[in-house]
């Protein structure tokens, strides 16, 4: 009838349709809500636009600075913000109806940064400073205006039909309030009583006895063998789960050793997103679980294959399976280097689409 009962999956790496059955279905699909708002034979309660940001990433000796800096353009805000030993320079605010999977950055994007953070360097950037390029949409709730930068950063939460809830809008740093909103709106309509949410009492996976650990870093450099630079590396990416990549490493030393062309990041972590986050393919590793792809220069290809073979171990991969891997990996890398150098998003966007999405298992 009415109600929305389920959803219909499709496994798009190994083939087969799933039918999954639901209570309460809640839909949280960002810049797709207008798609999948539609699976329910309506417009729905509210309208998502999709606006693109990008950043660039610049090595720390590119800009001498003690402290970030935040600017108003006359389309958006521009900040510059202290991040490892890097900086990241951000952001464009552009309405973007292309292609939702991948945003592409455009070579006019990166121009537009450039220029306005020349405006208040010293000694300018240029392209060949630029480590790494990222682009993303966000989901804005369209209102009477135009101008992507002036339609709403909040979120909504509606119940349009029975079964349904959907969640809109918002950004990263709320995610928690968004989730409880959604979370309680779909409970309400559960025949039994659930409990109080108690999200913002909930620390982060890593947070519980962060701070005990930071102050025992030295001895557990000693403890190791590694340098407590390595240590105060894996505190700040796992907090109290650096004991599990620990683990890793005294059960097998190799794994201690850095990356060969990424050497911010050590072996085990490779090993580790592997085993225990959940990494199916190689660029989950160098784009997702570490942020190799926008740190280094060749954007990850040089230790593609390395991360490549030290996955198959976990995976169980064959000698085609990591050749297929490096060569998807690469194939990516490529068309996102051509699509930054096109001249707009029409063009940018073509030349992202040069690369496949799934990397074939088997």
């Amino acid at each position: 009838g009415e109600r929305v009962v389920g959803a219909r999956v499709k496994d798009v790496e190994a083939g087969g349709e799933y039918e999954i059955r639901a209570k309460q279905v809640v839909n949280a699909t960002g810049v797709w809500t207008d798609d999948t708002q539609a699976l329910i034979g309506e417009r729905g309660q509210f309208h998502v636009r999709a606006s693109k940001g990008i950043h660039l990433v610049v090595p720390k000796d590119r800009i001498h600075s003690t402290t970030g800096l935040i600017l108003r353009t006359e389309k958006s805000v521009l900040f510059v913000i202290p991040w490892g030993r890097h900086w990241i320079v951000g952001t464009t605010d552009t309405d973007w109806d292309l292609d939702k999977d991948h945003p592409a950055a455009s070579s006019a994007d990166i121009d537009y940064l450039l220029e306005h953070v020349n405006s208040v360097l010293a000694v300018p950037l240029t392209r060949d400073d630029v480590q790494g390029v990222y682009a993303g949409l966000r989901p804005l709730l369209a209102g009477e205006s135009d101008a992507t930068s002036k339609l709403s950063r909040e979120h909504t939460v509606a119940h349009p039909v029975p079964g349904l809830v959907v969640v809109a809008g918002g950004k990263y740093t709320t995610y928690r309030v968004m989730a409880k909103d959604a979370v309680d709106e779909a409970v309400h309509a559960l025949d039994q009583r659930v409990a109080e949410c108690v999200t913002e009492n909930v620390p982060l996976i890593g947070a519980e006895g962060y701070n005990a650990l930071w102050n025992a870093r030295a001895r557990i450099a000693v403890r190791t063998g590694l340098h407590v630079a390595r240590v105060e590396h894996l505190l700040n990416r796992y907090g109290s789960m650096i004991e599990e990549i620990l683990e890793l490493i005294a059960a097998d030393a190799s794994l201690g050793e850095p990356l060969a062309a990424a050497d911010d990041y050590l072996r085990a972590e490779v090993v580790y997103a592997a085993s225990h986050e959940g990494a199916r393919h190689l660029d989950d590793v160098l784009t997702r679980r570490t942020r190799i792809s926008i740190e280094t220069f060749d954007r990850g290809t040089r230790s593609a294959r390395e991360a490549a073979e030290l996955m198959a171990k976990v995976l169980g991969w064959d000698k085609e399976q990591i050749e297929k891997e490096v060569e998807h990996y690469e194939k990516r890398v490529e068309a996102e280097r051509e699509s930054q150098r096109q001249p707009d998003d029409l063009t940018a966007d073509a030349a992202r689409l040069g690369a496949p999405d799934i990397v074939p298992l088997g």
